[in-house]
């Protein structure tokens, strides 16, 4: 199953993509639904080839599994991962920053998604999360834009 979610963004493509690429941005666009708690050492910024291992954590209460997230591509305006933990076999994950003006851009999350007879509920979660994440960036960049 693959869900793919886009917003707009008043920030340059490039700036946006930089910011993705911080561990603790992800924390802010996850909050409070989704905590990850690393338990590998975290840069404050990744780099392609890092691997990532981090505890779930939903609604800051109930734990989840180990998540593991490798970074496969950084480009200038893009960032792609594969992950998986607990029931999800496959968490594929690109960011993908699109110029639309000199300071603005497309943003879109496209993720597939293999969990077995669980895939259309995690597909569900998936679509909503990232529907949430998309509107906790556009507040946050409507700030330092």
């Amino acid at each position: 199953m693959t869900i793919r979610v886009s917003t707009q963004l008043p920030i340059a493509a490039r700036d946006a993509c930089l910011l993705a690429r911080k561990p603790a941005l992800l924390a802010y666009v996850l909050r409070p639904w989704l905590q990850m708690i690393a338990t590998t050492p975290l840069a404050d910024s990744v780099a392609e080839g890092d691997q990532l291992h981090a505890r779930l954590r939903f609604l800051g209460l109930v734990p989840g599994w180990t998540h593991t997230l490798r970074i496969n591509r950084l480009e200038e305006c893009e960032i792609a991962s594969s992950e998986y933990g607990g029931p999800v076999k496959a968490w594929n994950h690109t960011l993908t920053f699109e110029p639309i003006a000199e300071h603005a851009c497309r943003y879109t999350d496209t993720v597939e998604i293999r969990a077995g007879a669980l895939t259309p509920l995690v597909g569900l979660f998936a679509a909503l999360i990232y529907r949430y994440r998309q509107m906790r960036w556009r507040s946050l960049t409507r700030v330092i834009a």
